[in-house]
């Protein structure tokens, strides 16, 4: 029943095989940004945080704090409390692309100390 539904409703929306192939492909090769970020509230309060994906980390850091649900309390407080208009979102350093995924999450933390020494 399930894929006779699914079947209805992509009708039409199915893809070439070959763009398919080509798709996933370049989706691959798509290199991800890591680097360190600063979240502000227009209260004062600022939240400096790392991502191995930074280019794509906004989306889902907003969506948890719509839903309620971003596991650091008092931002989720904050956001709450002030409503998303109150809050940004600004990238304060990236990694050089050529970081070793092995390294990436030291140098990662380092420079988010280093961040949060400098904001605070």
């Amino acid at each position: 029943m399930i894929i006779h539904l699914m079947n209805k409703y992509t009708k039409g929306l199915r893809m070439d095989p070959k763009d398919r192939k080509a798709a996933i492909a370049a989706y691959k090769d798509t290199k991800t940004v890591a680097g360190v970020f600063v979240v502000r509230c227009s209260n004062g309060k600022v939240w400096v945080l790392e991502s191995r994906h930074i280019d794509t980390h906004k989306t889902g850091l907003w969506f948890s704090l719509r839903m309620g649900s971003y596991p650091d309390r008092e931002m989720q407080k904050a956001w709450n409390d002030n409503g998303a208009e109150s809050f940004s979102f600004e990238v304060l350093e990236k990694l050089p692309s050529d970081t070793s995924p092995t390294m990436m999450k030291s140098e990662l933390k380092i420079l988010a100390r280093q961040w949060r020494e400098r904001l605070s």
